[in-house]
């Protein structure tokens, strides 16, 4: 038994021409009864019939003549921001383009129209402004096929509830495909709705820019709009991804989450070692810890920090006149005279004298956890101490060189930089929208160690939300994740919902995820986390079958004719016989060869738990400034 009634409306409209007699023969009666050819009693129940029934086949012949209406598709549609403004002015929503929800019926329509030429079917401009339809056909230069968004022909403005994107949003489409025009008319939303916005843009991507910065000056104060982008440092702002934490632990952390992986783990674990030593001792001593300090520190010596650190810890336990103590003076003495080997040439013969006290006279109730770790580093063979350090130095020398040291390890003592010093507590507190171009094309290492910090700093942000029960949104917003996901980005997908951030993610490929993570198994993990999806035109077939597989599988009708014809030997003897037959089968909803033939801007979604939705996006125009004040 079929699910419901088989329908083909890719064929000529051939009810037309029943209609067309039908009508003939009501005109007919109508004149032999007005010749009083035909009796009235008789001619009116005739007219009446067939008017009835010419009318129901018109009706049938304007159906299939509305479904074949937009097989033609739409032309890429640039919108101005007036109307962007109408579109979007519903903050408890998130407009998604213009569409329809896919039913079982439109997949039907889809597989019909594979078996057929489209162009065979298409109606002419004049029969469908008698429809009242516009015609706005897609130009055959346009990349993709029309006909897959004209399988229905009635559409409307798609929205879903902002909270059904708490589980996060991504993003799959191939280069030109149209990633960027979806993102900033996401992007274009989420700073109209008031949220703290981060935009994580490895390639930089202009118009997504102009978007952020038309809507940051129509709808929030001049100077909302941040901008971040190492290749020019002089126009944005300065940041420091390590001020904000609540224990001195997370920015070793935080340095780990950007340091390239090893298989085992232990130089990894050795890097955190060494990072959170040289912060725990900043913090002892009352310093703040930035990426400068951590550099000089771990690449020069711990020695100036723990020599400090030793001289605070001997007037807090043994009283300002510590020095006077007979052994602490005789182990100076001896440390000034040579009398003891010095770990590198860093190491001055106060530090030894101070040490070797340490070490020998301090009782465990008199010492420190923080300083027994400077003292394990500090006797530590050196050049085993740059081998298991070896992966940190070049990420941290990446990013503490020239103009980027700066940006990132600000000093607000320099008098001579103007630029605001930022950080992700301050930028969500003044609710900023923060643009960051990573410039991943001239250096990708950079880039990826840029944002890597940034995400980790935001992981750590969203903990300290939850601990701390802080409301508000942070919208996060990364283009071409695979170029920057990270372990901290994947905390963020798993459980930054819970801390208040709506994460959009896009990417090209599932392959280019898979290369970053080592497997297509972990690629499909991270992905797993996003609950939503919308696809445009995808050209990998991994990909392909990955969004296929959300998109799940319908119910499809397939009519088989079957015809024969014989005749016996014997004058006259002929046989025939016609059957068709129906079938159904549970097939693809989107079949994954189509997800390769979109339209530029047109996309297959899978939205709030699995509604199924086709639709496209339109280029926003922010080249002419809306007049009037901006709305609430």
């Amino acid at each position: 038994m079929l699910t419901r009634s088989y329908e083909m409306p890719w064929r000529r409209a051939y009810e037309g021409h029943a209609s067309l007699a039908w009508f003939v023969a009501f005109a007919a009666i109508v004149y032999e009864a007005g010749t009083h050819a035909t009796p009235w009693l008789l001619a009116v129940p005739m007219a009446v019939f067939c008017l009835a029934a010419g009318t129901y086949r018109a009706w049938q012949a304007i159906g299939i003549l509305v479904a074949r209406a937009s097989l033609a598709g739409r032309a890429m549609q640039i919108i101005p921001a007036a109307r962007i403004e109408r579109l979007t002015r519903d903050s408890g929503s998130v407009y998604l383009g213009h569409g329809f929800e896919w039913l079982p019926v439109h997949s039907q329509r889809l597989y019909e129209l594979a078996k057929v030429d489209y162009r065979d079917h298409l109606v002419p401009p004049a029969v469908l402004r008698m429809l009242g339809y516009a015609p706005d056909p897609q130009p055959d230069a346009e990349i993709g096929l029309p006909y897959i968004h004209g399988v229905e022909p009635l559409e409307q403005a798609l929205y879903r509830p902002l909270q059904n994107f708490e589980g996060g949003l991504l993003l799959v489409g191939t280069t030109q495909a149209g990633k960027g025009v979806a993102l900033a008319t996401l992007v274009l939303q989420a700073i109209r709705r008031g949220d703290v916005v981060i935009v994580i843009d490895p390639k930089n991507s202009h118009r997504l820019k102009r978007v952020v910065q038309w809507a940051c000056r129509r709808y929030r104060t001049p100077d909302t709009y941040l901008e971040f982008h190492p290749a020019f440092p002089e126009t944005g702002i300065r940041i420091d991804f390590t001020f904000n934490w609540q224990k001195p632990t997370e920015v070793a952390s935080r340095i780990q989450a950007i340091m390239p992986p090893d298989t085992a783990g232990a130089f990894s674990a050795f890097g955190w070692d060494a990072v959170n030593v040289v912060v725990q001792g900043l913090v002892e001593l009352e310093e703040r810890p930035n990426l400068r300090k951590l550099m000089r520190y771990i690449e020069n010596g711990i020695e100036p920090i723990l020599e400090e650190t030793l001289r605070r810890h001997y007037v807090a336990k043994l009283g300002p006149q510590w020095r006077d103590i007979p052994e602490m003076k005789k182990l100076l003495h001896e440390a000034h005279r040579g009398n003891m080997r010095r770990p590198s040439d860093a190491t001055t013969a106060e530090l030894l004298g101070l040490v070797s006290y340490y070490e020998h006279h301090i009782t465990d109730a008199l010492s420190s956890k923080t300083i027994d770790a400077q003292v394990r580093t500090f006797r530590h063979d050196r050049e085993h101490y740059q081998k298991i350090t070896a992966n940190l130095l070049p990420i941290l020398s990446m990013l503490t060189s020239g103009d980027l040291g700066r940006t990132l390890s600000p000093d607000p003592f320099d008098l001579n930089d103007k630029r605001p010093i930022m950080n992700l507590e301050k930028i969500e507190q003044a609710g900023h929208v923060l643009y960051m171009g990573v410039d991943s094309l001239p250096d990708p290492a950079v880039a990826s160690a840029i944002s890597a910090l940034a995400l980790a700093d935001l992981a750590a942000r969203a903990g300290m939300r939850y601990n701390l029960g802080i409301q508000g949104r942070i919208a996060l917003f990364v283009d071409e994740v695979s170029n920057v996901i990270n372990l901290s980005l994947i905390e963020i997908l798993n459980k930054g919902a819970e801390g208040g951030i709506y994460s959009t993610c896009a990417m090209q490929t599932l392959a280019d995820l898979a290369r970053r993570l080592g497997s297509e198994d972990a690629a499909r993990m991270v992905l797993g986390n996003l609950n939503n999806l919308i696809a445009l035109r995808t050209k990998d077939r991994p990909t392909q079958d990955f969004v296929v597989e959300t998109f799940g599988r319908t119910a499809i009708h397939t009519m088989r004719v079957g015809l024969s014809q014989g005749a016996d030997a014997r004058l006259g003897d002929f046989s025939s016989s016609y059957s068709t037959q129906i079938t159904e089968t549970l097939e693809e909803a989107v079949p994954a060869d189509i997800l390769g033939k979109l339209p530029n801007l047109h996309y297959f979604a899978s939205i709030s738990g699995g509604r199924r939705i086709k639709g496209r996006f339109e280029i926003i125009d922010t080249s002419v400034e809306v007049e009037g004040t901006a709305p609430p």
